[in-house]
């Protein structure tokens, strides 16, 4: 089967499936796992990521005022790939190319594609998504064992809980405040605490940093959505907001690399749940570090 991927979560899945040598191509934000970084790119955007979260989210409003994709697939490219299936998703354009968008293109195919949209909004839901991808590849017993193996980890999570469930506030972006929503209320829940700002399965919110402070949270987890640690640490080291500054020098504040274990939906949240539960318990860890604001 020939599968061409749109977004670095499906890519992932595919690839712990053990479905890599099924893929022709792949979005240009996948990175992960190594094996896949050889293939085709078959979408891009016009967003430049060094610059400013304060203006890549103004960037992003004027592309959706004017019409404009925020991500968009190379449809010349797209046929001479020919392929059998195409996976996207539902939930956001700025992380994938908007699910109508693609089927457009599917049905302009001389042979159109299965389209398999994610549509997971939860950790359960990321968990079925994962089962339906292994269904449309003919992985179904990988997917089954997989699925398996990540529900266990989740289990044994409970035995490292702390004894008082500490208030969790997860931030998704600085400038402006967004607080995490989707799979990452599950993800601090697994891990045994309790998301301050979101419910499971709800969209990511924007906030102010005085609505934040009065969710009373013990600590707050910086998770920059398609971000790393480093640029998380530089954001958070130039923020000038005083209602941010007087919030985060109230609570430890953690660094989580948000690209690889909360923004991106596939097996790797359950290693961010790991992660959070770290936070909890004062362990750095790879992709997790303590931030302190400069003196």
């Amino acid at each position: 089967m020939r599968v061409v991927t749109l977004l670095p979560g499906a890519t992932e899945i595919v690839a712990a499936l053990g479905g890599t040598g099924q893929l022709v191509a792949i979005s240009h934000e996948c990175d992960h796992p190594a094996s896949v970084r050889h293939l085709p790119r078959i979408t891009s955007t016009p967003l430049d990521p060094a610059l400013p979260g304060a203006t890549i989210d103004a960037e992003v409003r004027r592309l959706r005022d004017a019409g404009r994709p925020v991500i968009a697939v190379d449809g010349e490219a797209l046929r001479r790939l020919a392929p059998d299936l195409l996976i996207t998703q539902d939930l956001c354009e700025v992380c994938a190319v908007a699910d109508v968008a693609v089927h457009r293109l599917a049905h302009a195919m001389d042979r159109p594609p299965t389209v398999l949209a994610l549509t997971g909004r939860t950790l359960a839901g990321v968990l079925d998504d994962i089962r339906a991808v292994a269904r449309a590849i003919d992985l179904a017993k990988e997917g089954d064992e997989l699925t398996a193996g990540l529900r266990g980890r989740l289990a044994r999570l409970r035995g490292g809980a702390p004894a008082r469930p500490p208030r969790v506030l997860c931030v998704e972006w600085l400038e402006p405040l967004f607080i995490a929503g989707h799979w990452v209320p599950d993800q601090v829940a697994a891990a045994g605490g309790i998301d301050a700002g979101a419910a499971p399965g709800a969209h990511s919110a924007v906030s102010s940093w005085e609505a934040a402070a009065s969710l009373r949270p013990d600590l707050a987890v910086v998770m920059l959505c398609g971000f790393g640690l480093a640029r998380a640490r530089a954001e958070l080291d130039r923020l000038s907001d005083p209602a941010a500054a007087r919030l985060l020098r109230s609570v430890p504040v953690w660094l989580l690399d948000g690209n690889a274990y909360t923004s991106r939906p596939g097996p790797r949240l359950v290693d961010g749940a790991e992660r959070l539960q770290a936070a909890m318990t004062g362990l750095e860890l790879t992709g997790l570090e303590r931030w302190r604001p400069p003196s």
